[in-house]
């Protein structure tokens, strides 16, 4: 089993950063990529960015390219997600992630954190 818990969501002035953090325990040594995910009222949840072991990453290109980065601290089994140039439309509640290497999919997830960005 591997547990999932997220920190520093909060409320920001539009235009703000805050920094969310993502720290994996349990049997991590399976793990492939970790990743966040975002679910605003009333909408589906969708992916914004995702690392793998080896540091590649991908992001959610439309939603948060060039303002969001997202990196690892594989020691400390944390996943990082650095939110700049925040927006209203960036308010949802933040998922973590993760993915083991015999999984095609993210099947661990953490409880959310929620991020609201004001006008």
């Amino acid at each position: 089993q591997v547990h999932l818990v997220e920190s520093g969501g909060g409320l920001v002035q539009a235009g703000g950063s805050l920094r969310l953090s993502c720290a994996a325990s349990g049997r991590t040594g399976s793990t492939y990529a970790m990743g966040w995910f975002r679910q605003a009222p009333g909408k589906e949840r969708e992916f914004v960015a995702d690392i793998t072991w080896s540091g590649s990453t991908s992001y959610n290109t439309d939603s948060v390219k060039g303002r969001f980065t997202i990196s690892s601290d594989n020691a400390k089994s944390t996943v990082y997600l650095q939110m700049n140039s925040l927006k209203p439309e960036d308010t949802a509640v933040y998922y973590c992630a993760l993915r083991r290497w015999s999984i095609s999919k993210y099947d661990y997830w953490g409880q959310g954190t929620q991020v609201t960005v004001s006008s």
